[in-house]
């Protein structure tokens, strides 16, 4: 292919997509395709921003018709999958295009993209404490909820070392961390 896709990776609570929502203000000329969840919509989301949020049905549906690049069931209960068409579209035509994953959907990706075409960032807190207090804070879940987070976080960690790179997002600091991926996908596109 002749653009390169971009993956930020890393556990619940780590920023993933705050570091996403800032990249598309800093760099409109990337292209950032969207995912489909069936997960309820959380206070401030708009449809089509981020997610298209989809039924169960339509989900399983697109999983039929072979829609998705890589989906999964997270956290025991949701579904999330990256949209395939409009990625492969962009890739195909020399774009640069960046996506957040979680572990599940990294495994996934990497079987399917060259490695050539792919570079993968793993983007973590200072902590994993830290990380269980930006769940908590971030929107109501219940015990159970964060219980199987906290078992999906520690899983994830240990997977830091699968990427290419390793991003720490501190409190606060969301601009030096936005600046530091920055760097990584331009030093891999120049």
């Amino acid at each position: 292919m002749k653009g390169k896709l971009f993956l930020l990776v890393g556990p619940s609570g780590s920023g993933k997509s705050s570091v996403l929502a800032e990249l598309k203000k800093k760099h409109p000329e990337f292209t950032y395709p969207l995912s489909a969840t069936t997960r309820p919509m959380r206070e401030g989301e708009k449809e089509g921003e981020i997610y298209h949020f989809y039924s169960k049905e339509e989900f399983k549906k697109g999983i039929e018709n072979d829609e998705f690049l890589e989906w999964a069931i997270v956290h025991q209960d949701n579904y999330y999958g990256l949209i395939k068409k409009p990625l492969i579209n962009a890739l195909e035509s020399g774009k640069t295009v960046i996506r957040e994953v979680d572990i599940q959907g990294f495994d996934s990706i990497r079987e399917k993209i060259d490695p050539e075409d792919l570079t993968t960032i793993f983007i973590t807190a200072p902590n994993k404490k830290e990380l269980i207090e930006r769940i908590v804070n971030r929107a109501a879940i219940s015990e159970d909820e964060l219980e199987k987070r906290k078992e999906s976080m520690h899983k994830e960690f240990n997977r830091m070392r699968d990427c290419d790179y390793m991003v720490e997002n501190e409190n606060g600091k969301l601009g030096k961390t936005v600046k530091n991926v920055s760097k990584i996908i331009q030093s891999e596109i120049t």
